[in-house]
């Protein structure tokens, strides 16, 4: 196989080869994010279970956080292709199980089933594409991710709101089906990728410590006062659990011979800020961003496809920092002014949409959303280069894996928490009230909303208006942390158009994979 290195007048032919697949895999998964976004109250309006809300995206995200570090350590052991293969397969298998759930518990359970899957999917693809090309070069590669990112965040809320409208939540998720086969076929026939032989040691100890810790953390804080109360003995139990479970996990991780999570890449210093940084975006990100469609679609007005219009300004500002930011990357090598701009933007942006009111209109609102997308554009893409080019060549799938796993798990806990918050401020604005409303909850379709009469109207509309910005509220303390870890991020020059240092003799290449 040819050496890994982009050449000046373009990307290598293996890697042109490979790129439909590679994007077409990692457009499945940002659309199912996505997709049901706009499709939820819907969803719950159909299928009840409001309190068990927060549980659709939890249970998908839990399931990703669990198995990313797998992927990630897995691929770098036995090699890539495979494993990515089979993450497509289940990923699959879940959305169309998903699409036939009829129960919110079948749901739930159906979305871990995809999340299992999906675990691999950007993993796999950042991981390949970091045996391809190396970290200087990937500007290139970044221009097509951030159009598929906008295609997916662009694209993703019109098609879920035009289907749910027209035809059925349903066909949110078997929506995947095609694209993912489609993508199943060109990896079959394309990739190829160095296998290296090395020593096939599992660490089943640390991938099962791993899942009980965040698993653990992950239900402490979607059940910590809702379903249960702080200091109940459930709450306690999964604290000390969730601890426990970290604490043995680092000590094995130090002693075991291929640790599914190697500790000696957080020696490095901004391969560290960088995993928290990851964490942070994820939890302001995926838990601010989830309700956002309940504002539009019950104080603003707009049907499922329009409150994906209405998404349209953030996801342009993503776009257009996003590949500004890579091909300023490319041509300069240089990335801290892009990942500081970014962080000031995203806590600015949180900030302005904790400024939201029932009365605010759409110009304004997508102005704010404007600000955030831009701060996110600038952070997404750059970060997991950046974190792949502070290990070395044999650690990009742990790289690759770890900053996957710290936004996941962060996207998890923003999930889980801001959605106790978001229901516990809607109840109690709500509290009281002789219309109904207050056992009601999020359980009303918002095609019913014009039936309501004015003034229970107006009541829901504000304690929805309430609840969505107490979560951005508290969503500016995180976007500030991510800020002023950005500050703290070195320039540390990205390897280029040198070839990479040749793989240790027991990780010697000794086939490609067909």
């Amino acid at each position: 196989m040819s050496t890994p290195l982009a050449k000046r007048d373009g990307l290598p032919r293996e890697v042109k080869l490979v790129l439909p697949g590679l994007l077409l895999a990692m457009l499945v998964a940002m659309l199912d994010n996505m997709i049901v976004g706009p499709a939820m109250p819907t969803i719950v309006g159909e299928l009840g279970g409001a309190s068990h809300l927060a549980w659709v995206v939890t249970a998908y995200t839990l399931a990703t956080t669990v198995s990313t570090p797998l992927y990630g350590k897995l691929g770098d052991l036995y090699g890539r292709k495979r494993l990515f293969m089979i993450a497509i397969v289940i990923f699959l298998a879940g959305s169309a199980l998903s699409g036939l759930a009829q129960s919110m518990f079948q749901l739930i359970a159906f979305r871990g089933i995809q999340g299992l899957g999906a675990g691999g999917l950007i993993v796999g693809v950042m991981s390949i594409i970091g045996e391809l090309v190396p970290p200087r070069e990937r500007g290139k590669i970044q221009g097509y991710m951030s159009a598929v990112m906008a295609i997916a965040m662009i694209g993703g809320p019109l098609v879920g709101g035009f289907l749910t409208d027209h035809l059925s939540w349903r066909w949110s998720f078997y929506v995947n089906l095609p694209i993912g086969a489609i993508a199943l076929v060109v990896i079959s026939a394309t990739l190829r990728l160095p296998r290296h032989k090395v020593s096939h040691k599992i660490d089943y100890v640390g991938a099962a410590l791993l899942t009980a810790a965040a698993s653990s953390l992950v239900l402490l804080t979607t059940w910590g006062g809702t379903q249960y109360g702080w200091l109940s003995t459930q709450i306690v139990t999964l604290a000390v659990v969730g601890v426990a479970a970290t604490v043995t996990f680092i000590m094995v991780e130090l002693r075991v011979a291929e640790p599914i999570l190697p500790l000696h890449v957080f020696r490095n210093r901004n391969f560290s800020l960088l995993q928290g940084l990851a964490f942070l975006l994820g939890f302001g990100m995926f838990g601010g961003m989830m309700f956002l469609p309940f504002y539009q679609q019950i104080v603003q007005g707009a049907s499922a496809t329009n409150s994906g219009l209405l998404l349209l300004p953030m996801l342009g500002g993503m776009l257009v920092t996003s590949m500004i930011g890579g091909q300023l990357m490319t041509r300069t090598g240089r990335y801290r002014y892009a990942v500081i701009l970014g962080g000031a933007f995203f806590a600015v942006g949180l900030f302005l949409l904790s400024l939201l009111a029932v009365d605010t209109s759409r110009t304004v609102s997508s102005l704010y959303m404007v600000v955030l997308g831009a701060g996110l554009g600038l952070l997404m893409n750059v970060t997991n280069t950046v974190a792949q080019s502070s290990v070395a060549q044999k650690d990009i799938g742990v790289a690759s894996s770890t900053t996957t796993f710290f936004r996941t798990i962060g996207s998890s806990f923003g999930v889980s928490i801001f959605g106790a918050i978001f229901t516990h401020q809607l109840g109690h604005a709500l509290a009281g009230s002789a219309s109904g409303l207050a056992k009601a909850g999020t359980n009303i379709d918002p095609s019913v909303l014009d039936k309501l009469p004015a003034p229970a109207l107006s009541l829901y509309q504000h304690a929805v208006t309430h609840a969505t910005t107490t979560v951005f509220t508290v969503a500016i303390a995180f976007g500030v942390v991510a800020f002023l870890v950005t500050l703290l991020i070195k320039e540390v020059p990205l390897r280029g158009r040198t070839p990479v240092a040749a793989p240790a003799e027991e990780e010697r290449v000794v086939a490609l994979v067909d």
